[in-house]
């Protein structure tokens, strides 16, 4: 048998790369002998997360389209330009099999050239509301794996296959127990606690409404709160606590490294609507309130996040009320056993533990495999 060849490509945010190294994970429990290159973006988060979990990456000088700025475009179909013909050297030399596209610049001219050369492609799409190079690539893929119920909206019914979003898998594999999480973390086992994370850059919307309640905070005698501020607000927050004093039930971290114990120590999570955080939340049944980024293309993080709350399965706080609602719905609910319990049941029905599994077996089936 031909030594098996697999391209994975795409990135530019963790929500594209988990999955494709999820993916990659997969696909070598199932084929220890198959030869994984990823194909990535300069510059872009995954040369570096690709290299750390012990995949080769090659980056192409892909950017994407600035919407506000037209006229800064023409260096944009340059590197476009480029990155194609670059594509064209890599899939040469490398000869793969079959493709994968997560998402991200650097799929686009990667699964073109390969469907181009009649090379099987696969993509897949982490969103509610499918992402522009993966619109534009579903017209020649052979396979679309898609997270959300009504994708043909976006793409050939018959060309899609329900599978869920994969997710880190380091999160499930574990015995941990809630008592020794609280330990781990130097919590206090007899209060409640409430996880804030925004990313691992942060969330400026999330971290405002912590700050603009620290009152509130302090007041709590029976919740506690885990923080995760993201590295590029620390300074300033820290600056802001060091004045106003942080209360004794706040724990402030720039990047939580640890978030099997984080998630195993909390009874409720706050976090933005990113395809990635809510598959992860679904996996561990944990009950969420949502505070979908503005900032995103086509506002996707709120059909992510309303997808869920159609379910009974989280709660939504939109942006621009998250300062005034945000904490004190989030102390209400947590202290609301019923509806946690509730929220904790309808959220874990929409899990797909084994959707990089079920993505491996398609990627081998295109193959020939």
């Amino acid at each position: 048998m031909n030594k098996l060849k697999i391209i994975i490509s795409g990135g530019g945010t963790g929500g594209h790369i988990f999955p494709a190294v999820s993916i990659a994970d997969a696909l070598k429990k199932k084929r220890p002998d198959a030869d994984i290159l990823f194909v990535g973006a300069e510059g872009r988060m995954e040369m570096q997360r690709v290299p750390a979990a012990g995949y080769k990456i090659i980056g192409l000088p892909i950017a994407g389209f600035d919407r506000k700025h037209l006229w800064k475009n023409a260096s944009v179909l340059l590197k476009i330009w480029r990155s194609q013909r670059e594509a064209r050297k890599i899939i040469k030399d490398f000869e793969p099999d079959v493709a994968v596209g997560v998402g991200g610049y650097a799929s686009g001219p990667t699964l073109n050239v390969c469907a181009q050369q009649g090379i099987p492609t696969l993509l897949q799409e982490q969103n509610s509301y499918a992402g522009v190079t993966n619109k534009i690539l579903a017209k020649k893929a052979n396979r679309i794996c898609v997270a959300y119920e009504g994708m043909e909206r976006f793409f050939p019914a018959d060309k899609i296959l329900f599978t869920g979003n994969p997710v880190r898998q380091n999160l499930v594999a574990s015995d941990l127990r809630k008592d020794d999480a609280n330990k781990a973390l130097g919590l206090d086992p007899e209060k409640v606690t409430i996880l804030v994370i925004g990313g691992s850059l942060g969330a400026r919307t999330i971290n405002e409404s912590i700050l603009n309640n620290l009152l509130l905070i302090r007041s709590q005698e029976k919740v506690q709160f885990i923080w995760q501020t993201g590295k590029y607000y620390s300074e300033s927050i820290q600056a802001v606590l060091a004045e106003k004093g942080c209360p004794d039930n706040l724990l402030v971290t720039d990047f939580i490294s640890d978030m099997r114990t984080a998630y195993c120590a909390a009874d409720l999570v706050i976090s933005r609507a990113g395809a990635g955080s809510i598959s992860e939340l679904c996996l561990l049944g944990k009950p969420a309130i949502l505070v979908p980024s503005p900032n995103v293309a086509e506002d996707h993080q709120t059909k992510n996040a309303m997808a869920l709350v159609e379910k009974d399965a989280a709660v939504c706080v939109k942006d621009d009320e998250a300062q005034r609602l945000l904490l004190p719905k989030a102390i209400n609910l947590v202290l609301d056993t019923e509806q946690l319990r509730a929220l904790s049941q309808n959220i874990l029905a929409l899990a797909r533990p084994y959707a990089a599994d079920t993505i491996a077996e398609e990627v081998l089936h295109l193959a020939g495999q």
